[in-house]
């Protein structure tokens, strides 16, 4: 025969499991729901500090002083005196116009300007003669005036014939085509045997490297960015006004030596909407070429007193982005913010919170506005973004008045 009472220790059981929703059961309000401890979160305590700012900009190397090497008398290019690519010294001769048609133009200079000195004299003497015979009556007042102007126009001849002398040198000298400058020189654009046609063909151009400039573009917005955040007090640029700059090369590495930035235009590009700036650097071994494209990076410039929360802490809500914040009494207080620019660590809060304050950072999804919450150990410090990158809409640093990329 089956058996169809249960067992005992079956009944004992079932007994004892609502026995246990009871005791659960009577946690809660009477007539509720059961109640539920509130939430653990991380949160940091918001300490203002300074922090410095730098900013990153794609920039092109340009020579300290670029001249292009132009003839100055018309003549056939008789020799090249330099290799191409080598440094040249101020005054060096870079070329050598054919100086014979020159030679003979001063030949010819230096005896017009003879026989204008020995009129001169010829006018003299007879001046000379004619003013005591003048004294003595002997000549008309017309025979004196008549000298006077003689001697007067044979001057002015000689001046003229010294003129056109002084010319011919300087047309022989300019035969010799000199460097104006120190630096590389280029290649040549003329062959020897090319009639040159002074000043409107180019010969060669010189390059001084040493120092070197590197010029950048900063966009009117950054610009604003910048000067807005001056007077505001939330930045403040170097005490001699000069940003500090360093360079990355195409390939990477860091260039050894620093610059500053000595230059900032205050007109604006219409086609690019950016102003032009330059950097110099020291460049004794030639390591830096003019033309070639660089990362500048400048520095100097500080955030005072700035309060910084993790990514992580910030929401984004129908009014914008907000924080939680612990009040004193345990409970997640919403707290819109204004965030700046993005830093290494986090968002530069520009308003909304003050020092002193309990931001939550872990755990702001398990909670809401007003719900109480069980601060547990501060948030460690961690990165916010997996991918180590910074988030899609943080704004980068750059500067307004003085050129400057992100903190």
């Amino acid at each position: 025969m089956i058996d169809h009472h249960p067992p005992h220790r079956y009944i004992l059981r079932r007994a004892a499991v609502a026995a246990s929703l009871l005791v659960i059961a009577g946690c809660g309000p009477a007539g509720g729901p059961p109640a539920f401890p509130p939430p653990p979160v991380s949160v940091i305590t918001t300490e203002p500090r300074d922090v410095p700012i730098t900013l990153e900009y794609t920039a092109q190397t340009a020579g300290f002083r670029e001249v292009e090497v132009r003839a100055r008398v018309n003549g056939i290019l008789l020799k090249r005196n330099y290799r191409e690519g080598s440094t040249v010294r101020q005054g060096e001769s870079l070329f050598t116009i054919d100086p014979v048609p020159f030679q003979l133009a001063q030949a010819r200079a230096v005896a017009d300007f003879g026989v204008a000195e020995a009129q001169l004299q010829q006018t003299q003497r007879e001046l000379s003669r004619l003013k005591p015979v003048y004294e003595a009556r002997a000549v008309s007042q017309k025979e004196l005036d008549d000298a006077t102007s003689a001697e007067r126009i044979s001057r002015a001849q000689v001046e003229s014939a010294r003129a056109r002398l002084n010319e011919a040198k300087l047309n022989l000298e300019w035969t010799r085509v000199a460097s104006p400058i120190t630096g590389v020189a280029a290649r040549a654009a003329v062959s020897e045997g090319t009639l040159v046609s002074g000043p409107s063909v180019l010969l060669t151009s010189v390059t001084q490297t040493d120092p070197m400039y590197v010029i950048f573009g900063v966009s009117d917005r950054d610009h604003l960015a910048l000067r807005r955040d001056v007077e505001a007090g939330r930045i403040k640029l170097p005490t001699d006004g000069k940003l500090k700059a360093s360079l990355k090369l195409g390939d990477g590495r860091e260039y050894p030596k620093g610059g500053t930035v000595n230059f900032s235009d205050v007109r604006v590009n219409t086609q690019t909407g950016t102003s032009e700036s330059r950097a110099e650097f020291p460049n004794p071994s030639n390591l830096l070429r003019a033309g070639e494209f660089v990362r500048i990076t400048l520095s100097g410039a500080m955030r005072p007193a700035a309060i910084i929360v993790p990514q992580r802490a910030v929401l984004e809500g129908p009014g914008g982005k907000f924080v939680y914040v612990v009040n004193a009494e345990s409970k997640a207080e919403p707290r819109p913010v204004e965030v700046g620019a993005w830093v290494t660590d986090g968002w530069v809060i520009n308003s909304g919170l003050k020092a002193g304050e309990r931001v939550i950072v872990d755990g702001v999804l398990k909670t809401g506005p007003g719900a109480p919450v069980t601060v547990t150990d501060p948030a460690a410090a961690k990165p916010d973004d997996k991918s180590g990158g910074k988030p899609a809409d943080a704004p980068k640093e750059k500067p307004a008045a003085k050129p400057a990329v992100k903190s």
